[in-house]
């Protein structure tokens, strides 16, 4: 590696240089050498501060990974002989996840013999439906899978774009008053 194609730390290209001129360029500077394009005839070198350069890419990737949405896949257990208000309790619980922007799979267990009745596993997941209409879509429909019967629902965009812009207005509307 006689010759290089150096770029200066300003993005400037100086040309093809001897390896040693470039090196000494590097260090007068108080900066670093590093090769960009080995595969290319010469190989393209630049002079930056490589430490920056390593903190400054962190920095992005954190940045994206933190813009980036962490959608999750919540579990709510059911029972084929659920009590009304464990069915209301649960029911808002897998709203609220919904409302998060989760992923929710409802699990009806059954015991003993009411595996004989999938049915009644068919009629509350029904029913869940029925309750969250605004709020989720069905992604995977109800199946029954051994001794349980599961289903997916997922957050419906529409509603959600549309409770969003609800509660700005509320929050304009709360200002407004007080």
């Amino acid at each position: 590696m006689d010759t290089v194609r150096l770029i200066d730390n300003e993005g400037n290209q100086k040309g093809v240089v001897s390896t040693r001129e470039a090196l000494a360029l590097a260090r007068s500077l108080d900066l670093d050498l590093v090769e960009i394009a080995p595969t290319a005839q010469p190989p393209v070198v630049r002079i930056m501060d490589y430490g920056k350069f390593k903190f400054d890419e962190a920095q992005r990737a954190k940045e994206s990974r933190r813009k980036s949405q962490n959608v999750g896949i919540k579990e709510m257990k059911y029972r084929p002989k659920i009590g009304a208000g464990d069915f209301e309790t649960k029911t808002r619980l897998v709203e609220r996840f919904l409302g998060e922007g989760h992923k929710v799979k409802i699990t009806i267990m059954f015991r003993g013999r009411e595996s004989a009745h999938p049915e009644l596993g068919k009629r509350i997941l029904d029913r869940i439906v029925e309750r969250l209409a605004d709020a989720a879509r069905v992604e995977a429909a109800a199946k029954l899978d051994g001794r349980n019967m599961t289903m997916v629902l997922g957050p419906d965009k529409r509603t959600r774009a549309r409770t969003s812009e609800d509660a700005t207005t509320g929050a304009a509307d709360t200002s407004e008053e007080g």
